[in-house]
C-alpha cells in the first residue's frame, strides 16, 4: 500500500502540527538549494514567488511567451474560502465536508481539511496583492453561490476571477524574478525528466524557438503544468494545454492517480461542427443566478419566448429541489445529457438546453427599483434596471456569448451543453505534495490529490494558490533539509546526457516518419475515441473497444504522421506531434483504469453502476481507494492502491434532494 505520509492526531490539528514540526532550512543554504518549477499558472506562479521569496534560487519554465497566457486565466467564475462574510453558516468544515462530498467520497480527507483550512488566507493573500475582489456596498468583499453548495462562499472579480488572480501571482513572481531569486525561462518545454540515484535532478528542456534541447539542475522538481483534458480534443481547455511534463514524469516511475476521473462541465457553448478546435466554457457563477430548462414536449422547435412558463421543464429544480440549479458538475452534466437523450435537447443540434436569464433580470430589476422607492415602475424599467444589475455581475460573459453566437443573452436564454473541462486525476502525491520519485514533487491540476471523482466549482484557483502560496513552501523543507550537503550536479553528468539522448532519439524518430497524415487529424480521432467511449458515460464494451483502437492509432500515428519544418527551428507542429504522442498512450491508461474501476462515481459514470433514479452508484466495499498506475512499459501498467480511510466524514449516497 502505498503512504500518503498523513499527520497522525485530530484532523483540524494535523497541519498545524506538521508545520510546527517539519524540517527548516536555513536562509544560508537556502540560498545554495536550486528548485525547477515546471509551469508558470496559478500554482506553478505561487511556488515560484513564494520559493523565490524566502530564498531559494528558483528557476521556472513556461511553454508560452509569458505566465499570463497560463490556462488559469480561464477560471471566470470565481475562488472558495471559508470565510463566512454572509453568516450564512459556512466553516471550515463545512467547505471541507462540501468538498468531500462533492468528489463523492473519492479523495483524502487529511488533504482537503488543509485545503479548506488555509483557503480562507488565501484571500488575505490576494486582497494584499491588490486583486480587485468584488465587494458588496459596505465594503466586505462580495461572495455568490456554486454548485455542491448552500452557501455563498465564492468570491469574485466580475468574471475574470482567475485572470485577476493570475496577474496577482504574476507580479509576485516577477518581483522576484527583478531580485535575482528566480530566472525565468518562457518558450521551453520540458520533454523529460532527469532522475540520480534514485531521486529528481533536474530536466531536459526543448527551447521553443531555437529547437535547441537544454539540461538543467535542480535539488528538486515541481510539476505544476496543469490537466489533461485535451486528450478528449474538444475541451474547454486552451489549444496548448498538455500532459507531456506529468507523462515523462510518470514514464520515470512517478505512479498516476485516477487518470479516468474527468470532469464534464455542464455550462458550455455547444458543439457547432467539425471545424471546432476547442470549446468556450460559460461560467459556472452564471447557475448562480440563471434557471436551465427545456421544453416539456419532445422535439419543441419553438423559440425560447414562445415556450410559455408551464411548458418549461426546470429539471433541475425538479429532480434536485434542495439545491435546484446548484448542484455539482457532474450532476448537471449527466442530468443535461438524460434530458437531450431523450429527445428533449434545443437548439439546432438538440444537443443543449436552456440556460435562462429573465427571471434574475427582474428579479434584481424589482430590487433596484424598490431601492429607488419607484413602487409603480413599469415593466419595461423594471427589465432595464434588472439587466444593469446582470451586467455589472457578470457582462464580460454575456459579451462574450453574444460574440461567439450571434445572440443577445439579456434578451433570449443561453445555450448551454456539457464539455470536457477540468481532470481530478494526475501524478500520485502524498501529504507533502511529493510524487514517489524523491524530490519529484506535483501541485495544482497536474496533480490528483484533493477533488476525488468531482470537482467542486470555484475550487480550481483554491487549490493551486493553496499548494503554492501555502504548502509547498513549509513541505519542500521537509525534504531539502537533507540535501543541504549536496552540491550541484553539473548538467554533464552521465544522467543528464543519456536523457537528452533519448529526447533527441524521440524527436529524430517522428520526424523521420515522413508520413501523410496530420497531427491534428490524429488529434481529433483520438478525441473521438475517447468522448464517445470515456466521456460523460462509460461501459465495460466500449472502454474495451476504446483500448483497442487507440492502440491501433497509436501503431499508426508512429508510421504515417506528417511533419513539417525542422527540428532546430520554430516548430509548433513538432511540437504538438510530442504531446499528441503523450496523449495517445494517456488516452489508454484513461481506459484501462475506467475499465477496472467497477463503479459510478463523480465524473466517472460507468452505465453498470446506477441507482433506479440514475445517479451514480459507488461500491464502496470494493473501490474505496486511490488507483495509482505505475508504467512497466508500452501498454503495460502495474495497480497500486492507496485505502482511503475516512475518519471523521462518513461515506453515504450523494444526495442533492
Amino acid at each position: 500500500m502505498l503512504n500518503s505520509k498523513i499527520p497522525a492526531g485530530p484532523l483540524e490539528n494535523k497541519w498545524k502540527n506538521y508545520k510546527a514540526t517539519c524540517k527548516l532550512v536555513n536562509p544560508a543554504n537556502k540560498r545554495k538549494m536550486e528548485i525547477i518549477v515546471v509551469g508558470t499558472g496559478l500554482a506553478g506562479a505561487s511556488a515560484a514567488a513564494s520559493l523565490g521569496e524566502l530564498g531559494y534560487k528558483v528557476k521556472a519554465y513556461c511553454f508560452q511567451d509569458s505566465p499570463r497566457r497560463a490556462h488559469s486565466i480561464a477560471a471566470q467564475g470565481g475562488i472558495n474560502a471559508a470565510k463566512n462574510y454572509q453568516n450564512d453558516g459556512d466553516s471550515v468544515f463545512r467547505l471541507f465536508y462540501d468538498t468531500i462530498k462533492g468528489g463523492d467520497y473519492r479523495s483524502r480527507e487529511g488533504n482537503v481539511y488543509r485545503l479548506a483550512e488555509v483557503s480562507a488566507s488565501i484571500i488575505d493573500q490576494c486582497v494584499a496583492q491588490g486583486v480587485p475582489f468584488a465587494r458588496e456596498y459596505g465594503g466586505l468583499l462580495s461572495n455568490r453561490s456554486f454548485g455542491g453548495t448552500q452557501v455563498q462562499r465564492t468570491f469574485y472579480a466580475a468574471g475574470q476571477t482567475g485572470q485577476q488572480l493570475l496577474i496577482g501571482a504574476y507580479q509576485a513572481l516577477e518581483r522576484q524574478v527583478a531580485l535575482g531569486n528566480v530566472t525565468m525561462y518562457s518558450r521551453h518545454e520540458m520533454l523529460d525528466l532527469v532522475t540520480i540515484d534514485g531521486k529528481a535532478r533536474g530536466i531536459i528542456c526543448r527551447n521553443l524557438i531555437t529547437g535547441e534541447l537544454e539540461r538543467h539542475f535542480g535539488h528538486a522538481v515541481l510539476l505544476c503544468s496543469g490537466g489533461y483534458g485535451n486528450v478528449f480534443y474538444l475541451s474547454t481547455n486552451a489549444m496548448g494545454c498538455n500532459v507531456t511534463a506529468a507523462w515523462k514524469a510518470h514514464k520515470k516511475g512517478a505512479y498516476f492517480g485516477n487518470p479516468c476521473f474527468t470532469q464534464i462541465h455542464p455550462t458550455c457553448i455547444p458543439v457547432t461542427g467539425d471545424h471546432q478546435s476547442k470549446l468556450t466554457l460559460m461560467s459556472e457563477s452564471l447557475r448562480n443566478d440563471g434557471r436551465i430548462w427545456v421544453p416539456k414536449k419532445q422535439g419543441d422547435s419553438r423559440k425560447a419566448k414562445d415556450i410559455p412558463e408551464d411548458e418549461r421543464d426546470y429539471y433541475l429544480e425538479r429532480r434536485y429541489p434542495a439545491f435546484g440549479n446548484l448542484v455539482p458538475r457532474d450532476v448537471a452534466s449527466r442530468a443535461a445529457k438524460e434530458r437531450c437523450d431523450a429527445g428533449y435537447g434545443v437548439g439546432s443540434s438538440r444537443q443543449a438546453v436552456f440556460l435562462d436569464y429573465a427571471a434574475a433580470i427582474e428579479r434584481y430589476g424589482k430590487i433596484e427599483a424598490g431601492k429607488q422607492a419607484m413602487d409603480h415602475a413599469d415593466h419595461d424599467t423594471i427589465v432595464k434596471m434588472g439587466k444593469d444589475v446582470v451586467k455589472e455581475k457578470y457582462g464580460n460573459l454575456f459579451d462574450m456569448y453574444e460574440k461567439i453566437t450571434g445572440e443577445n443573452p439579456y434578451e433570449v436564454p443561453m445555450r448551454i451543453y456539457p464539455a470536457v473541462h477540468y481532470t481530478m486525476g494526475g501524478l500520485w502525491v502524498n501529504y507533502e505534495l511529493m510524487t514517489n520519485i524523491p524530490g519529484l514533487y506535483c501541485l495544482g491540476e497536474a496533480n490528483f490529490s484533493d477533488h476525488g471523482a468531482n470537482r467542486l466549482g470555484a475550487s480550481a484557483l483554491m487549490q493551486g494558490l493553496a499548494d503554492g502560496y501555502f504548502v509547498i513552501p513549509y513541505t519542500i523543507g521537509n525534504y531539502l533539509a537533507d540535501e543541504i550537503r549536496t552540491a550541484a550536479i553539473p548538467t554533464d553528468h552521465p544522467a543528464f546526457a543519456e536523457t537528452e539522448n533519448k529526447v533527441k532519439d524521440r524527436i529524430n524518430s517522428l520526424m523521420n516518419i515522413k508520413g501523410n497524415r496530420s497531427v491534428e487529424s490524429f488529434h481529433k480521432r483520438l478525441g473521438k475515441i475517447m468522448w464517445d467511449k470515456c466521456g460523460m458515460a462509460r461501459n465495460a464494451q466500449g472502454l474495451k473497444e476504446a483500448v483497442e483502437e487507440i492502440r491501433a492509432l497509436k501503431n499508426e500515428f508512429w508510421s504515417d504522421v506528417k511533419i513539417p519544418g525542422g527540428i532546430n527551428e520554430l516548430n509548433p507542429e513538432l511540437d504538438k506531434a510530442n504531446r499528441v504522442a503523450d496523449f495517445i498512450e494517456l488516452g489508454e491508461l484513461m481506459c484501462l483504469d475506467a475499465l477496472d474501476r467497477n463503479e459510478s462515481c463523480g465524473g466517472h459514470f460507468r452505465e453498470e453502476f446506477q441507482t433506479e433514479e440514475g445517479e451514480a452508484l459507488r461500491q464502496d466495499d470494493k473501490y474505496m481507494f486511490v488507483s495509482a498506475w505505475e508504467y512497466k512499459g508500452d501498454n503495460k501498467w502495474d495497480l497500486h492502491k492507496e485505502e482511503l480511510n475516512y475518519e471523521v466524514v462518513k461515506p453515504s449516497q450523494r444526495s442533492y434532494k
